[in-house]
């Protein structure tokens, strides 16, 4: 069987991936603090035929290039891209994004402690500022009902304002960082856990060294830019119908060789 089948066919199974990365970073185009992911190939193993270096006669003249025919390529992984998504005013003064490093801490309802970018604070029936889907913030803070207004500054210090006026700090924000971010573990739901490849989580405030500030009144945007997707789409379905075209020809000259025996 010619060797040229099995390879393109690998190419066509790393252009699926690629594909599929892509989608799921144009379907989270519009998800609070989604950090698109990007698809890594490697190649696989070498046939050799003649080796580099070896004896081609006997008075010890050597090969200067060898013969070597690859295999394929192979998926090697996918990595997250962490930059940064532009920060989009809400005006909702529980909104809180990160501007810069860090991840705020979320409990979930088995005890352990996720980390998200996702900002987007709400008030439970007690009072506590938890997640869109309930899970409270990590240190728990809880704000009155009777509070009339509520400021988070950029040091993520939770000051209310009471019925009579009074100010009062019910609380900080604390921030999380890991030696080694791509190294999380992608949940759902915005949400990350710590991994033996992250490393285990840096606790600090916002504002202190090599942490980001807190941004009252603003969520952050999805880092996926449609225009480059799209671009990388069609970059991988060419590549995807080149390799299936390789199957093609291969098919015809295998027939070819055949029809002549």
């Amino acid at each position: 069987m010619m060797r040229s089948l099995g390879i393109a066919a690998t190419g066509m199974q790393a252009m699926q991936t690629q594909v599929e990365v892509i989608s799921n970073n144009i379907a989270n185009v519009n998800t609070t603090g989604f950090k698109r992911g990007l698809a890594s190939f490697q190649d696989l193993l070498y046939q050799s035929s003649a080796q580099a270096g070896s004896s081609s006669s006997e008075t010890g003249t050597q090969l200067p290039t060898g013969t070597q025919i690859g295999l394929g390529v192979r998926s090697s992984g996918t990595t997250r891209v962490l930059t940064q998504g532009s920060l989009t005013e809400t005006d909702n003064q529980l909104d809180v994004a990160v501007d810069g490093r860090g991840y705020f801490g979320v409990q979930l309802p088995n005890g352990n402690t996720a980390y998200t970018r996702d900002g987007s604070f709400r008030m439970s029936a007690t009072g506590q500022i938890v997640t869109t889907d309930g899970y409270p913030v990590e240190p728990s803070i809880t704000i009155s009902p009777t509070a009339t207004n509520v400021t988070i500054d950029q040091s993520g210090d939770v000051v209310v304002t009471g019925a009579n006026g009074q100010q009062s700090t019910v609380g900080r924000l604390h921030l999380y960082m890991f030696p080694n971010e791509a190294g999380l573990n992608a949940q759902g739901g915005n949400n990350y856990l710590e991994t033996d490849a992250s490393g285990s989580p840096i606790q600090g405030l916002p504002g202190d060294p090599g942490f980001g500030s807190t941004r009252q009144g603003y969520i952050e945007s999805s880092n996926v830019n449609v225009v480059q997707e799209i671009t990388n789409l069609i970059t991988a379905q060419r590549a995807y119908e080149m390799n299936s075209k390789v199957i093609d020809a291969a098919d015809q000259m295998m027939q070819t060789t055949t029809q002549q025996h």
